[in-house]
């Protein structure tokens, strides 16, 4: 840890370079109604035995071995302010150290409204399958401790009672991360090797410290479930203001006793891509730490980043697990954790267990959407495959289908731009059995008679043989699919592409994949559209897997919002600024058209 007391802090430096930040002040502990339940106290220095079999509760799950926790252990940072920390770790670690693990987040490190008992049905977790000592998506002390393992819950700076101002990740998040491996590397009970857990907001912000730093204590990282790119992947998909159904519901969570940055204001007052966004924005090409990175098709915020990670991390020792079900649900699985200890131990223990022998680079998991069964850890080597096979299909308006060649007369099929069930459909079907894995893109011509600009999102839904589209469940539920609500976390449809028209004007042509499948746009400038022009949108679809049988096909979906369903609650109102009708032209001159990414192989 440096210190320096002559040169402004970092919280100073990004104050002063975005003067139109701002700043609230969150509820404290003792005071927000959210946390009332919990009754958290704060109790620096204080330590307590959970002897093994202990409950936190009834019908949770028991300790399995002889923890020690330590309560709100104060770690220094460079500024001179604290962060405090929980360690549970196993009761003979001073005597026999072990490594650490780091589980970094501002939800709260000693209970938080954010936890399995707000969904429904827990995700498909039991309540005796966590013991409740578990911070939000982070891993759970219980199961880790009797693995020989220490879990530090960590309240980051300004969250709880740790000090300071609250940032949502960036280069402050990852200094105070740098501060606290270097703080626990150097505990008695540690044996000198600390690596970070979590997914979503945790495994960003282990990107957001291995992108800036390198510390020698930080063997490795298990980002699951990640995302690099706050404004690409949050807060502005393709330029257009996304998931603001989500983020209310987090501010009003921010718990602290000083102030947080309000990130969802700054997003509905900056469209475009600044260096404010660019902050907190990953170079995952600088990573040289071992990573266990893990994805999904199911949570829309982190489909592109876990893919990215796995693609351009600059360490040559990476691996990804796609999965076929939800995160939370994925993360308690005795089978995936399993499988994470392997890793940490190999890299936390210096344990020579094969894992690099054992563990293809690639664990690919393509969707059969309740037609097909799913094909579950396919071993493969790369993301994208290098087998894959590029197939365009052009839209046509007059038959509403997807067909191999362009059509040579012109046409036109239009929707209400601003609806939730409105959205102009085409289909193609699968002569024999077909596997789809990777990005595909669509080329629209569209114009808006009403409106300057066009807010475009699409979406690529697997049909059954009589043209319906199809959904799957993300977890193992007690009931059948049509009981289960349609959230984004409950079912998956497909993946979807955005883009607002005003922005394709920002296309980096040096940073888009070579085979065009993956546009890049700087999303730093925009032009308004003269109502009435038609205009070509290229838009790149996040990774997608899916398996076909002869006779189903796809639907290319094209609508105004994201047609996934929201996080928590079912959708009244679309969330999009558009206004009148979207006009899809097809053929002749207008060469609409998709390219999805087939690959070959084994039938099931």
């Amino acid at each position: 840890m440096v210190t320096s007391t002559t040169s402004p802090s970092t919280t100073e430096r990004l104050k002063a370079k975005h003067l139109d930040l701002h700043f609230f002040k969150p509820k404290s502990l003792s005071t927000h109604p959210l946390y009332k339940d919990f009754k958290i106290e704060f109790l620096p220095g204080e330590c307590k035995l959970l002897p093994a079999g202990h409950l936190k509760a009834p019908g949770r799950k028991m300790m399995q071995v002889d923890t020690m926790l330590e309560y709100d252990v104060a770690v220094p940072m460079r500024d001179n302010i604290k962060v405090y920390v929980d360690i549970f770790r196993p009761a003979n670690s001073e005597q026999e150290p072990v490594p650490a693990i780091m589980a970094w987040s501002p939800y709260g490190k000693r209970g938080s409204p954010w936890n399995l008992d707000m969904l429904p049905f827990r995700l498909g977790v039991h309540l005796d399958e966590t013991s409740g000592y578990e911070a939000w998506e982070a891993p759970d002390p219980a199961d880790w401790c009797k693995r020989g393992y220490a879990v530090v819950n960590c309240d980051s700076r300004g969250a709880g009672n740790s000090e300071g101002t609250q940032f949502w990740w960036g280069t402050q998040d990852a200094e105070d991360i740098y501060d606290t491996i270097d703080f626990l590397s150097k505990q008695p009970w540690c044996n000198g090797a600390v690596t970070m857990a979590g997914n979503s907001y945790l495994a960003k912000c282990q990107l957001t410290y291995a992108s800036r730093f390198t510390h020698p204590a930080c063997k490795c990282l298990a980002p699951w479930e990640c995302l690099t790119d706050v404004y690409r992947e949050l807060f502005h998909r393709g330029g257009m203001l996304t998931n603001m159904d989500f983020y209310p519901g987090l501010i009003e969570a921010a718990c602290g006793n000083q102030e947080t940055e309000n990130i969802y204001e700054y997003s509905q007052n900056h469209e475009l891509f600044d260096d404010y966004w660019d902050d907190k924005a990953e170079r995952v090409e600088n990573i040289d730490t071992p990573m266990y990175i893990v994805a999904s098709y199911s949570n829309p915020f982190h489909v592109n980043g876990s893919f990215n990670t796995f693609r351009r991390a600059g360490t040559k020792q990476k691996w990804l697990r796609v999965h076929n079900s939800f995160e939370w649900w994925d993360l308690y699985q005795k089978r995936t954790n399993d499988d994470l200890q392997r890793f940490y131990d190999r890299f936390c223990k210096g344990i020579m267990n094969g894992w690099e022998h054992d563990t293809p680079p690639l664990r690919l998991t393509l969707l059969g959407m309740n037609t097909l069964p799913d094909i579950v850890d396919r071993p493969e080597k790369e993301y994208p495959l290098a087998r894959q096979q590029l197939k365009k299909l052009y839209l046509d308006a007059s038959k509403k289908t997807l067909v191999p060649s362009q059509p040579t007369l012109t046409a036109k099929t239009a929707h209400e731009s601003h609806s939730l069930d409105a959205s102009s459909d085409f289909i193609f079907k699968f002569a024999e059995y077909t596997e789809i894995a990777g990005y595909s893109k669509v080329r629209l011509w569209v114009s808006c008679d009403e409106k300057d600009d066009l807010d475009v999102v699409v979406q690529i839904r697997k049909i059954d043989k009589a043209g319906d589209p199809l959904m799957q469940r993300t977890f193992p539920a007690p009931v059948v699919d049509s009981e289960i609500p349609f959230t984004n976390h409950l079912k998956v449809t497909g993946s979807q592409g955005f883009l607002r028209a005003s922005h394709r004007v920002s296309r980096d042509e040096k940073k888009t994949s070579p085979d065009g499948q993956q546009i890049f746009y700087t999303h730093d400038r925009a032009e308004k559209i003269t109502p009435g022009s038609i205009v070509p949108l290229d838009i790149t679809i996040w990774p997608m897997g899916m398996v076909f049988q002869g006779g189903e096909g796809i639907m290319l979906r094209i609508s105004g919002h994201s047609m996934n369903g929201l996080a928590f609650k079912i959708a009244q109102d679309p969330d999009d600024v558009n206004v009148g009708q979207h006009v899809v032209h097809t053929g002749g001159p207008y060469d609409s058209h998709l390219i999805v990414p087939i690959i070959s192989g084994p039938r099931p």
